[in-house]
């Protein structure tokens, strides 16, 4: 049966603070932990009031530290931001205080608007189009140092810190096929091109070092709970975070509200429809049909959970029941 991982934004929730949300993102991890999930991945966003996450290295070292077997990553850096040395040093660290636990997804997008992209120092002239090439950089940090070699990532050379390409669009299937890297793709937000780049990153895969066949992992998003409507009410706190951040109104996550969607206008609502198609949402067994379907259906590999809920008990145990819909996938398989 395909593995299940978490990604986790560390949401800050209306009346809390971003310490309540680093402290609840290391708690889930170690539930995740206990409860057989393979990674705990978290997001590099900045300028965003509902995001605890921005410095994405710093939190998970938060989390590794504070578990002991599930791998920790980033899901991801998004290297137009950095300079490839200071990213192969930041995981070369974790690598060394976490032998075999880190992974290092890496994405194109700034991860934030333009505005804020200049105020993070990179070069935007050429920080996107030398994507390719940073990515190939940073992996060269992380081989053993060569005779002469001037430049070193220290911790980082020797290291072989597995590295992911993430992406929402037909770009990152390409490069991940074209250097023979796993691929994650961000169904849970971005699912129009998701078939397309499927079919692109497996036709055109090249084995490498790395990864001898393809492997892909896939964004979605699971609300579970006893019951279908107590599910689809949780889900409305992520319906209406989506439909703020799109008008330009981000901010942190609200609680949830009965019948959010009846009175959404068309727009919004074909927004939303559109945007998180990628979603189980209800009871076990409903989750237990939808992640099979879902599976089934693309063949993934993986599937990295998320889960924007407000009440940090309700998150944990929605995670509680998707495990426990797994499981009895796995043993019927």
């Amino acid at each position: 049966m395909t593995d299940l991982s978490v990604l986790d934004l560390s949401p800050i929730i209306e009346g809390s603070d971003a310490s309540q949300s680093l402290a609840n993102s290391l708690d889930l991890a170690r539930h995740a932990e206990r409860l057989g999930y393979k990674r705990y991945w978290l997001a590099e966003h900045h300028n965003m009031p509902g995001i605890a996450s921005a410095a994405t290295a710093v939190v998970i070292a938060h989390v590794a530290g504070g578990t002991k077997t599930i791998r920790v990553g980033a899901g991801g850096i998004m290297l137009p931001n950095h300079a490839p040395l200071v990213i192969a040093e930041q995981f070369g660290t974790l690598a060394a205080l976490h032998p075999g636990r880190i992974d290092l997804g890496i994405g194109r997008a700034p991860g934030t608007d333009m505005g804020t992209a200049r105020a993070l120092r990179r070069n935007l002239e050429a920080g996107v189009d030398n994507f390719p090439q940073d990515v190939v950089e940073l992996m060269g940090y992380f081989q053993p140092a060569e005779e002469g070699q001037r430049i070193r990532a220290v911790p980082g050379e020797g290291q072989n810190v597995p590295v992911w390409i993430l992406g929402s669009s037909l770009y990152g299937a390409q490069l991940a096929a074209m250097l023979g890297l796993p691929y994650a793709f961000a169904s849970h937000f971005a699912p129009a091109e998701l078939d397309h780049a499927l079919d692109i990153y497996r036709s055109r895969f090249q084995p490498s070092e790395q990864l001898d066949k393809p492997h892909v992992m896939l964004g979605l998003n699971v609300f579970a709970a006893p019951s279908d409507a107590e599910a689809r009410l949780l889900f409305t706190s992520l319906q209406q975070a989506f439909v703020n951040l799109r008008t330009g109104r981000a901010g942190r996550l609200p609680p949830p509200v009965e019948n959010y969607d009846r009175d959404l206008d068309p727009m919004a609502k074909t927004m939303l429809d559109q945007a998180l198609s990628c979603a189980v949402v209800g009871s076990p067994e409903t989750v237990r049909q939808g992640i099979d379907a879902f599976v089934r259906r693309t063949g993934a590999d993986e599937l990295m959970v998320t889960a924007q809920i407000s009440d940090h008990a309700a998150r944990v145990r929605s995670f509680e029941i998707l495990a426990e819909a797994h499981k009895s996938l796995s043993q019927a398989a």
